[in-house]
């Protein structure tokens, strides 16, 4: 299972990652951040990613040519974006109103 949510920030969005990236939930990922404005500037927060696979390395180093910036506050986030050669955000506020939710409540 996957949870994704948009979360708007005064220089740009924030998607938050919490559980597994694998499969079709990566593909519904890239969709979500698709329709988002290209000008628009992107933080990605994989704090709460438990499983990434194969699908999902692709979706982030599909995101990272994009310019987004990542958020790693655990080993195994930390992990994935070193393997992947993940660009590192610096200090993003979150807002408290979610955008976007896709996957569980």
């Amino acid at each position: 299972m996957l949870r994704a949510e948009f979360h708007q920030l005064t220089n740009g969005l924030i998607l938050k990652l919490e559980g597994r990236l694998v499969g079709e939930w990566a593909v519904q990922v890239e969709s979500l951040v698709a329709n988002c404005s290209s000008a628009t500037s992107l933080a990605v927060d994989l704090s709460e990613v438990t499983y990434v696979d194969s699908v999902g390395e692709q979706l982030l180093i599909l995101l990272c040519t994009l310019h987004a910036k990542f958020i790693a506050e655990t080993c195994y986030a930390r992990d994935v974006c070193e393997q992947l050669h993940l660009t590192p955000a610096g200090g993003c506020e979150h807002s408290s109103q979610p955008v976007t939710r896709m996957g569980r409540p």
